[in-house]
């Protein structure tokens, strides 16, 4: 199973619409970490599970979402009510009370997958202002017998060796 994963795109409609297109025919997916900065029913969301950021004052997404994507349970947030710029022990806190097994968030702009006793945590980055690195980056995670691959692409749907890695779950019998 695969889910393309994307965050902090303030606004870059063609960049956003070009990518989920090109991963629309080979992703179950499609998941915004919030700041979109764009309206609810904007066509470049479209098929695609949403949070509010920071920055969408303006649109009534929700600030949290928990999904059930195949065998896995994603908690979705944009990260500003986490604190993820200094800790993720609140996100590990909020993944422990509703079992997610996946924790997908944005906002510090910042690219990076860990796992967490057991919880993979993914931030893709962010496809208009990167911080760390140049790259403006998004994942596409690939889920197959207990193991994730976290893959990260540039805008333009370059692979980037270096930051992409594996996680063994725990529990493989997914």
């Amino acid at each position: 199973m695969k889910v393309l994963i994307i965050s902090d795109s303030h606004g870059e409609t063609e960049v956003l619409e070009a990518i989920a297109k090109r991963h629309a025919h080979e992703v179950n997916a499609m998941i915004h970490c919030g700041d979109s900065e764009l309206s609810v029913d904007h066509a470049a969301l479209r098929n695609m599970v949403v949070v509010r950021g920071n920055c969408d004052w303006k649109a009534d997404f929700p600030n949290e979402r928990l999904e059930k994507i195949g065998n896995w349970s994603f908690f979705i947030t944009h990260g500003h009510l986490y604190s993820v710029k200094t800790t993720l022990m609140n996100l590990k806190y909020k993944a422990e009370e509703t079992n997610a097994n996946i924790v997908c968030f944005g906002h510090s702009h910042i690219a990076g997958a860990e796992m967490v006793d057991n919880v993979l945590f993914i931030n893709p980055g962010s496809i208009s202002l990167p911080r760390m690195r140049k790259e403006k980056t998004y994942v596409i995670l690939n889920l197959a017998n207990g193991q994730a691959n976290v893959d990260y692409f540039d805008e333009n749907g370059e692979f980037i060796q270096q930051l992409s890695t594996s996680f063994q779950f725990a529990d493989n019998n997914r």
